[in-house]
């Protein structure tokens, strides 16, 4: 080969070498999401922190779809590095022990031991954090923005100003856009320029966030020598006008919480008193193990929900439904035999009754903790009572409360029809109002009783069915609320359903509104004070007792 045909080739192999160098960068951005995400994937199990970072920021430019769900693994620290040096995670990207590889070439291959987890610093954490929620702001799911924004709008900083900026533009949701604006106004509360604080302090106002109160008061209030956190006066006076009204914002928040949980606690106090005031009302009896029976109808949930697990797991989220007629039953058949065993020996001595009923509680308490031990245990909540109800911005009502609520207006409507439109019901109202002339017309008094007994011990099981939803039951679930239940009996009437109601939701509500004021344990002394009073001036309750042997 001549020289001038070596030159040639020389210059023929270096130009297509420079040719391929400067292609290949172009060739690889050009390339699809896909190659990206197997780049991020193979520097995530490089070990090194650039390489790591390099890789988020690939997942976060490519939105492959299964980038989000990697970045979150790899916050949680779930990404795995095989002897072998290939990445793994778990099955299907959440917090299980089953691991497969994430890279394409490499699914379905077994982990080598040993494990060991992704590198995770604070600069590689921070990135993740930034990353995430780039990719969840922009997601299809509603759901999923609407997190992102809620998350980034309660903690806002600087490195993330921009990206809510960025998005506000974008977002077609206006509940998602108030979100990424009020973020927006939080950082720039914090900002230089006068104008660009007022604006913030103006965005403020209009999406009408309390939990801006104590910025507010401090950018206004002024400092021990005289002056303000805050110099310009045109931004203080937008910001006491904008304190003024999210105070009276929150005090309408605060008067429809507090009317709300108050209905929450009346509707308990009501179910753990209902069956009371049946016993106590047609028998005089002070029942002291009457709360004892809501703590049987809390367990035979309890007991509902083992069994249905054990033996009908598909059916799971129907225990609840077969736990309310059980819990009646197993309450009002132990009422019957405690009525039939030991209380009918004693009417007519009331304090006997009482240290006798005394007893009685110890006793099943005592085998409450044999069966089931001393430990308090967890009713889960069915799926369909899991969440709430938001209300109000900073007002959310769980649905296993409403569910409360609308199960005792049932059980009430139940009584009431049982009292009103039976038999039994009729000849109850009899013996209440005088035994000896109901016996005398052939009322069997001691039949009417154990049924009646049943009955409201039934009634008591109802209640520690719907108390089992709304925190955990333990053997001394009763001791909490039979001194309520006798409060509200004496406050209502002796007796009377309607001022069994009443009674319930006085105590309720007072209780509610004067908690924050007070303090629980002032707030229930200072209602026994106010209920000792009520009952020297009106003995007889809301609703007096009627019928020959009231007036005797």
């Amino acid at each position: 080969m001549s020289m001038a045909k070596r030159s040639l080739v020389v210059l023929y192999t270096h130009a297509l070498v420079w040719l391929l160098g400067w292609a290949m960068p172009q060739i690889a951005m050009a390339a699809p999401q896909g190659n990206e995400y197997e780049r991020a994937t193979a520097l995530l199990a490089s070990q090194a922190n650039e390489g790591i970072l390099k890789a988020v920021a690939l997942l976060g430019a490519a939105e492959h779809p299964e980038g989000l769900a990697i970045l979150e693994a790899l916050q949680a620290r779930q990404l795995k590095i095989d002897a072998a040096g290939v990445l793994f995670a778990p099955a299907d990207l959440e917090a299980k022990s089953e691991l497969v590889t994430i890279r394409a070439e490499l699914r379905g291959q077994a982990p080598r031991d040993p494990l060991r987890p992704v590198p995770l610093n604070n600069a590689i954490r921070r990135e993740v954090e930034r990353v995430l929620a780039q990719l969840r702001l922009s997601a299809e799911d509603i759901t999923l923005r609407r997190t992102a924004a809620e998350e980034l709008a309660a903690h806002p900083s600087e490195e993330t100003v921009e990206l809510l900026r960025g998005r506000l533009g974008e977002e077609p949701d206006a509940a998602i856009r108030d979100l990424l604006r009020l973020g927006v106004a939080k950082v720039e509360l914090s900002a230089a320029d006068p104008a660009l604080r007022r604006a913030a302090i103006e965005t403020i106002g209009e999406l009408g966030d309390v939990s801006m109160l104590d910025p507010l008061r401090r950018l206004v209030q002024a400092n021990p020598d005289g002056s303000f956190s805050e110099a310009d006066a045109s931004v203080r006076a937008a910001g006491e006008a904008v304190l003024s009204k999210l105070e009276r914002r929150r005090m309408v928040f605060n008067l429809v919480a507090n009317t709300v949980y108050g209905l929450s606690l009346a509707s308990v106090l009501l179910l753990a008193a209902l069956g009371l005031a049946i016993t106590f009302g047609l028998m005089g009896v002070i029942n002291m193990a009457h709360g004892e029976m809501l703590m049987l109808g809390a367990y035979a949930t309890y007991f509902t929900q083992g069994v249905f697990s054990d033996f009908a797991p598909a059916y799971m989220e129907l225990y609840l439904l077969a736990a309310i007629p059980f819990a009646f039953f197993v309450t009002a058949a132990v009422g019957i035999l405690l009525e039939r065993s030991v209380i009918r020996r004693l009417y007519g001595r009331p304090l006997e009754t009482l240290l006798a009923t005394w007893g009685l509680s110890l006793i099943l308490i005592q085998i409450v903790r044999l069966l089931f031990g001393a430990q308090n245990v967890a009713v889960a909540n069915p799926s369909w009572l899991s969440g709430g109800w938001s209300l109000l911005p900073s007002v959310v009502v769980p649905y296993s409360r409403i569910a409360v609520l609308l199960f005792t207006a049932v059980v009430v409507t139940f009584v009431w029809m049982v009292l009103q439109r039976t038999s039994l019901g009729l000849r109850v109202r009899a013996v209440t109002q005088n035994r000896s002339m109901a016996a005398g017309i052939g009322i069997s008094t001691q039949r009417v009783d154990m049924w009646t007994f049943g009955l409201g011990s039934g009634v008591a099981g109802l209640g520690g069915v719907a108390l089992s939803q709304l925190g955990n039951v333990g053997p001394e679930l009763g001791r909490q609320h039979i001194i309520d239940s006798f409060m509200v009996v004496v406050l209502g009437g002796v007796g009377n359903l309607l001022g069994t109601i009443l009674g319930s939701l006085g105590l309720g509500l007072a209780n509610k509104f004067l908690e924050p004021v007070t303090g629980s344990v002032l707030g229930k002394i200072f209602i026994l004070g106010l209920l000792i009073l009520f009952i020297q001036r009106r003995p007889q309750g809301l609703f007096a007792l009627k019928g020959r042997a009231a007036e005797d």
